[in-house]
């Protein structure tokens, strides 16, 4: 009802928009996404950073659009940035991935300047103004630079996201013995949906593991933790190939089929979702080891057609059922 009364007045071209949305996404997430936003600006305190974790294809792009277009209707300055804008330079990129065993130059854990990131973030919410690096993929033959500083941007609330948003790392004992049973490649992926992890791959594994935790301290600067799942897990690749599709149709920049089957490889394999997403979901919350806890605030699942639904079970922190306004 609320929402109803807001865009009432809205531009044409916004209530356009909302009216493409899916019903899912619209309601149940990118609604009582800004309503938390909201709440928080309007209570005064640090200025709200959250989290949106979706697979590569899943449309955190179009939701950041519509989350931007709405955040007007609700009072809040919204600023939304991709964690892939905080890639390392290209050199330091080859020198920490040399060797992987996907043959990308970015993607997996430990590719991004989280110093750098840490920093901006902590510089924005002292002074409201957010100034990030910008990614370029198709500088440097197609494995990507950072583009020209961008201006800074006023914001009252921050949504970034990523493909590994909150995902922890496993205790070094319990992930060496995943690896040496081979629990992994067995189990917990499924060789039948092209998940099964090659035994290069697994022994990279604890290095992947080992890069998350420098992410930690972001996990901990957040206020909360928003999910795009897919129904399974073949599904990023083929989102993938089909927008690559529509960048080629448009004359934009896009990649071969196996570039975008490497890219996508490489978030299945370097943190396997069984160990590292599904837990995401598993208690509706996401416990650090270390200090705080990070809130599950709201989770949706995507069909092939990214029509989305929602989960079996829901979210049991509080502010996600509040902030539905």
């Amino acid at each position: 009802m609320a929402w109803q009364r807001r865009l009432a007045g809205a531009d044409p071209g916004v209530v356009a928009l909302v009216d493409r949305t899916d019903p899912v996404l619209r309601d149940a997430f990118a609604l009582p996404l800004l309503n938390a936003l909201a709440e928080r600006v309007a209570g005064g305190g640090p200025r709200p950073l959250m989290l949106l974790n979706g697979p590569v294809g899943s449309g955190k792009s179009t939701l950041g659009r519509l989350l931007e277009a709405l955040a007007p209707q609700a009072g809040v300055r919204l600023a939304v940035a991709s964690i892939d804008d905080l890639y390392l330079p290209l050199d330091r990129r080859l020198a920490v991935l040399a060797g992987n065993p996907f043959g990308v130059s970015r993607v997996p854990p430990g590719s991004h300047d989280l110093p750098l990131l840490l920093q901006r973030l902590a510089d924005w919410r002292a002074r409201g103004v957010l100034l990030l690096p910008r990614f370029d993929k198709t500088l440097a033959g197609g494995r990507g630079e950072r583009a020209p500083q961008a201006k800074g941007l006023a914001a009252d609330a921050l949504v970034l996201e990523g493909w590994l948003m909150g995902c922890r790392p496993l205790g070094e004992d319990a992930l060496s013995l995943l690896t040496a049973s081979g629990r992994i490649a067995g189990g917990c992926t499924d060789p039948g949906q092209g998940l099964a992890l090659t035994p290069q791959e697994l022994q990279w594994l604890p290095r992947w593991n080992r890069e998350l935790r420098e992410y930690l301290p972001l996990w901990q600067m957040a206020d909360g933790l928003w999910l795009l799942r897919p129904l399974n897990w073949t599904l990023p690749y083929r989102w993938r190939l089909q927008a690559e599709a529509r960048q080629r149709r448009s004359g934009g920049g896009w990649m071969r089929a196996e570039e975008v089957r490497a890219l996508v490889r490489a978030t299945l394999a370097s943190l396997p979702p069984p160990l590292y997403q599904d837990p995401l979901v598993g208690q509706g919350m996401v416990t650090s080891s270390s200090e705080a806890d990070l809130p599950l605030m709201g989770v949706v699942e995507l069909d092939g057609r990214r029509r989305c639904r929602r989960p079996c079970a829901q979210p049991s922190a509080s502010s996600a059922s509040s902030a539905m306004g």
